[in-house]
């Protein structure tokens, strides 16, 4: 009797162990998620550090990238399970062949990807026959190539020297180069070049950089709940940096390597997305902000461009079962 009441208590134990392990999303292992500098995903950081995955009972090793190319590469051979993205970039992923899919918007960028040129550079037009320097094949060569096409130009028309984008910050300040496409925090470095200004800006192409959590469909459809605890990790996010302003940009500020006051200026320039808009951005349209209107447009640009050699399918690349399942 003894026996079997032990036997009994220890089955009691493993199928209690077993439910609790198969009802937490930390049961399903350890999850890399990828980011590099840009404001709109220093946010993480602050998850990171204020014990946010965690308190969503999800375990994030959060891998910093100082080339946001490699952290593309990462996801697409399958080195991490999710990554901060923009939506062109992700497109021409899936052009290649990768399964990816898009689970939250966390940002339009509204003008910190920019053109920025030397002194006596007035305008984009005045690019032709100059050095530009750019992270080739990602959002700001992007974001020349939408600037060189309403200015009646073409990549043809510019001499490119394709860098890595903090390279290409640097090069321009050493004047090796006449332009640059860099994104915050680079901008500041690269405004630093005495008499440089900013010809463009992603401003002036409202809804076409949306940046996004991005995972690889096998995760979308093996973990849902690692891919749910990371939404609703954002969002508690979102709220942790609005009650804690001050600390907040501190974090934020220290993760780009810049100063408090200069992370403050790029506030305008990343419109961090609320649930509401997310809610709104993945919900069919044919606007500039719905994001299968805006993909669309992206993979039509990319092909005529050359950025890709073939239109990417949209076909499973936008999943808003995570956002609409978030509590609030």
């Amino acid at each position: 009797m003894f026996s079997r009441r032990i036997n009994g208590l220890l089955i009691a134990l493993v199928l209690l162990c077993a439910t609790a392990c198969t009802s937490s999303p930390a049961s399903t292992g350890k999850v890399t998620l990828g980011l590099s500098a840009w404001p709109g995903w220093f946010p993480w950081q602050v998850a990171h550090e204020q014990g946010l995955f965690a308190r969503n009972g999800v375990d994030v090793e959060l891998k910093y990238f100082d080339s946001y190319t490699d952290s593309l590469n990462a996801l697409s051979s399958g080195a991490i399970d999710a990554n901060s993205q923009t939506l062109n970039d992700t497109l021409a992923s899936v052009s290649g062949g990768a399964q990816q899919t898009i689970v939250l918007v966390n940002d339009n960028s509204t003008g910190n990807d920019q053109v920025i040129a030397r002194e006596g550079i007035s305008g984009v037009a005045d690019l032709k026959g100059k050095k530009v320097a750019v992270e080739q094949g990602t959002v700001d060569h992007y974001l020349l190539l939408l600037a060189l096409t309403e200015a009646g130009l073409s990549q043809k028309d510019i001499e490119l020297v394709p860098l890595a984008t903090d390279a290409a910050a640097a090069a321009f300040v050493a004047g090796k180069v006449d332009a640059v496409g860099v994104f915050a925090p680079f901008t500041t470095t690269a405004l630093q070049c005495p008499g440089s200004r900013t010809i463009a800006t992603s401003a002036e192409f409202p809804g076409a950089i949306p940046d996004h959590l991005v995972v690889s469909s096998a995760f979308a459809k093996n973990r849902p709940e690692a891919a749910q605890a990371l939404v609703n990790t954002w969002f508690d996010t979102l709220e942790w940096i609005k009650q804690n302003p001050g600390q907040a940009i501190e974090i934020m500020a220290k993760r780009g390597g810049v100063s408090a006051e200069d992370y403050r200026t790029y506030d305008a320039g990343t419109t961090i997305f609320t649930l509401r808009q997310n809610l709104d951005a993945f919900t069919p349209g044919v606007t500039p902000a719905h994001l299968n209107h805006q993909a669309g447009q992206i993979a039509d640009f990319m092909v005529s461009t050359g950025l890709t050699p073939n239109r990417p399918s949209l076909d499973g690349l936008f999943d808003d079962r995570f956002v609409k399942a978030v509590k609030r």
